[in-house]
């Protein structure tokens, strides 16, 4: 059925056929066309299933609005192309689930202006030998895919556009087409996917934006390469490549993705240069699996929106960067697996929030001419296996510049670290590491500071204004030749190796302090360092006997049972001192506590006062209080929760370290959270260093009952609990009764009464505060005094100090 007529200009050479002629169908038309022909079709809606075997020219009429000329059959393909035809401003329209709507099989046609609009199995698809040129056509497709290249086909398709697919918006699976300027968006799977043994796809200037699943994906041997292309606004990741895919992405733009940026796994292959991502959910890059690698050239890595590194390395993948920039992100570089392999050079990783390079679990990192700025930590080398070079480098402006822990041996070879807010060079747990004319300039801790007795060495470097120093080594640690500090009070003496571990020629470096500098024969450490920014330290009061501060202690209001458990203790210290002095065997006694209650008992006030009491038997050399919680000791990613536990312990060396709630390192349903990464290293550290640091965790009662629990270790290192009880109406008046005094206020008649009425019936809910009920009491009340007492046109003494009932304020109501 037509509602339109046929016009046939036929372009034969014979007179005998007619120049031209008009017919009621378009198959009619087509019965009586040959090569050269025109068929010009009137406007309608033709019912009709067209296959064109000539190389026809099939258009809508000049000048008719778009979509004028439907084909649309009920059933089966639209126009199926067999020919190299013409076919112009047709709108063509599909409804069978198992066949497209336009279907070219054969020769070099033009389609052009088309629009497809469709529910069937593809818009338009090309297969076998067909090489279509096709032109600004726009296919709309919500059953299937939009357009299809299989089986051989090839082509290509310039300024198209794909509006929505059920599907994958451009689909190529044993085809070569080219794409030119082509918009894919509103597609429901990838944007692109190019998949199979010997397909491949090139687009040039092309935008993928708004799918609902990947924006291009290459997968199963297939090969593509994007140019000067966009690829954003994805739900899933925005390229993925898989088993054995090659691609090259050039002046590429990919942007606005929840998930991965790029993936890329199985041994496939990634090129990209002059590339930009920005702004990702996941990783920028994450690679995976042997023989999976990646080379970027000139690109830009940034804008991170979630918590992940914009370079993930791992299951022996590896990468190849080359005057890249990656910036405003987590962490810049992660590398994990032996096997992996990250080379960066004459790169910049500049505003990351934590690590810049991360080594880990054996994997290989190899930076040579890059510059690091604005970090968390500058490169971390974590853990036995792990290591590389890091050639002609330079860290500026992070916390500490390089990191090197668990056994891991990178080589360092001219690198230079200004402005650390710590250490320039750390090494701890095991760490090793080999550092060549390294220089370290304005760092606010130490140079290179080297623990736990690694065996690191060091050749000609250098130390400049070093706050604390610049070489701080543990005894028995690294090796060290040649190197030079200018710090005040400090040099560098070179001394031979001898014993266990000692290498032939090489010397040790220890540093020492001139005359001057300290008393001679002061033993302990080097000044602590300032305390992180949301942790607060507590110097002890120096001089102070304990019968001095036990007798601050018992002044304290209550705490009866608090008072009788520290006095056992400090007789147990005592005694067991003077025993060792008799020459007699002293008792163990476990110093570490935990501290059970509510908020508001008293607890850090007691800790402190222990450190003190602690410090005046000789017990710890400086007796000052560290206190921290969760926030000060949980890092953001794996591996910064042990550096930081590390970090709080180092402050409290000679004194207390004092962990409020500390059940919220073990949390619930915890899963993978890094408090158990904590509690693992504060007990490691309990125990390689009993003597000098004293730990009291502490928390409400029953969560500091399962908190003993999450580590074997914990309980045995706590073995004795205090409970600080809650304040009794009569102890709440008498806290009162101090603020009132120190603050030169008095209580009037009746208020203390009227006060021990209103904490007997104040609700003791989860947040009573006890002892900080008390005080925000006191201010309350004092709160009200001024308001009524402001209204007086004279005030006297009495009533500038009186409290009297009326200044209560109201009961809270129960919840």
């Amino acid at each position: 059925m037509a509602q339109g007529t046929v016009q046939v200009t036929h372009g034969g050479a014979s007179r005998w056929r007619r120049r031209s002629g008009e017919y009621p169908t378009l198959g009619a038309a087509l019965a009586v066309a040959g090569d050269g022909d025109v068929l010009s079709v009137s406007p309608g809606t033709y019912r009709e299933n067209l296959v064109l075997r000539h190389a026809v020219t099939l258009r809508g009429p000049e000048g008719a609005a778009a979509g004028s000329v439907r084909i649309a059959p009920l059933d089966g393909v639209a126009l199926t192309v067999r020919a190299s035809a013409v076919v112009q401003d047709l709108y063509l329209e599909g409804a069978d689930r198992a066949a497209p709507a336009l279907l070219v099989e054969e020769g070099s046609p033009e389609l052009s202006d088309l629009r497809v609009h469709t529910r069937s199995a593809s818009g338009i698809e090309v297969r076998g030998g067909a090489r279509p040129l096709v032109r600004r056509c726009t296919v709309e497709n919500p059953a299937g895919v939009g357009i299809a290249v299989l089986d051989g086909g090839g082509g290509v398709f310039e300024e198209c556009e794909v509006v929505a697919a059920g599907q994958a918006g451009f689909s190529v699976r044993g085809g070569h087409p080219r794409l030119e300027r082509c918009r894919i968006h509103h597609a429901i799977g990838a944007g692109i996917a190019v998949t199979g043994e010997g397909s491949g796809l090139e687009a040039l200037g092309c935008e993928v934006y708004e799918i609902k699943g990947s924006g291009v994906q290459v997968a199963g041997r297939a090969a593509a390469r994007l140019t000067d292309c966009s690829v954003h606004r994805t739900s899933g990741d925005g390229v993925t490549l898989d088993t054995d895919a090659v691609l090259a992405l050039a002046g590429c733009d990919i942007h606005d993705i929840p998930e991965n940026a790029v993936d890329l796994r199985s041994r496939s292959v990634l090129t990209l240069s002059r590339t930009t991502v920005r702004r990702f959910g996941r990783n920028g890059l994450s690679v995976w699996d042997p023989g999976t690698r990646v080379e970027a050239e000139s690109c830009e890595i940034h804008d991170s929106t979630g918590d992940y590194p914009a370079v993930w390395i791992s299951d022996g993948a590896t990468a190849s960067l080359k005057s890249c920039r990656l910036h405003d992100v987590p962490d810049a570089l992660f590398v994990l697996d032996r096997g992996s392999r990250a080379d960066v050079a004459d790169s910049d990783l500049t505003q990351v929030r934590n690590t810049a390079v991360s080594v880990s679990d054996g994997a290989t990192a190899r930076l040579e001419d890059c510059r690091i700025r604005e970090a968390g930590t500058g490169a971390w080398f974590r853990d036995h296996g792990s290591g590389g070079t890091l050639t002609d480098c330079t860290v500026d402006g992070v916390q500490t510049g390089v990191i090197v822990t668990k056994g891991a041996d990178p080589v360092l070879d001219r690198v230079t670290v200004t402005t650390a807010a710590e250490a320039g060079f750390y090494v701890s747990a095991a760490g090793r590491g080999t550092f060549t004319d390294c220089r370290v300039t304005g760092s606010s801790g130490f140079g290179f500071h080297v623990i736990d007795g690694c065996r690191s060495t060091l050749t000609g470097c250098h130390t400049e204004r070093c706050a604390r120093g610049g070489y701080e080594f543990a005894e028995d640690g690294p090796f060290a030749e040649g190197c030079t500090g200018d710090e005040p009070g400090t040099r560098v003496a070179a001394e031979a190796v001898s014993g266990a571990g000692a290498r032939p020629g090489v010397r040790t470096a220890t540093a020492v302090q001139d005359v001057g500098e300290r008393p001679a024969g002061a033993d302990g450490p080097a000044p602590l360092p300032e305390p992180r920014a949301g942790a607060r330290e507590a110097a002890g009061t120096a001089g102070r006997g304990s019968g001095e501060v036990l007798g601050q202690l018992d002044a304290l209001v209550g705490l009866e049972s608090v008072k009788r458990e520290v006095r056992a203790l400090t007789d147990m210290i005592e005694v067991g001192r003077k025993r060792q002095q008799a020459g007699l065997k002293a008792a163990s006694v476990r110093r570490h506590l935990v501290f059970t209650g509510s908020p508001g008992t008293g607890k850090t006030t007691v800790a402190r006062l222990y450190g003190e009491i602690l410090a005046s038997l000789g017990v710890l050399e400086r007796g000052h209080l560290v206190e921290v919680s969760r926030v000060d000791l949980v890092g953001e990613h794996i591996g910064s929760t042990a550096i930081r536990t590390q970090e709080a312990f180092e402050r409290a060396r000679g004194g207390v370290l004092f962990i409020d709630e500390a059940y919220a390192l073990a949390p619930e349903d915890s899963g993978r959270d890094f408090g158990r990464e904590a509690i693992d290293t504060l007990v490691k550290l309990m125990e390689d260093h009993r003597d000098a640091v004293v730990v009291i965790v502490a928390g409400y009662t029953e969560e500091m009952e399962r908190f003993l629990t999450v580590n074997p270790g914990v309980a045995s290192r706590f073995s004795r609990t205090i409970t600080f009880g809650d304040y009794g109406p009569h102890e709440l008046l008498r806290i009162v009764e101090q603020q009132a005094e120190e603050h030169e206020y008095r209580l009037g008649e009746g208020t203390a009464k009227a006060l021990l009425e209103y904490f007997t019936e104040l609700p003791k809910g989860p947040a009573f505060g006890n002892g900080r009920t008390a005080r925000q009491t006191f201010e309350s009340m004092v709160e009200r005094h001024a308001g009524r007492v402001a209204q007086l046109a004279e005030a006297g003494t009495d009533e500038l100090t009186l409290l009297f009932p009326e200044d209560l304020p109201a009961l809270p109501t129960p919840c």
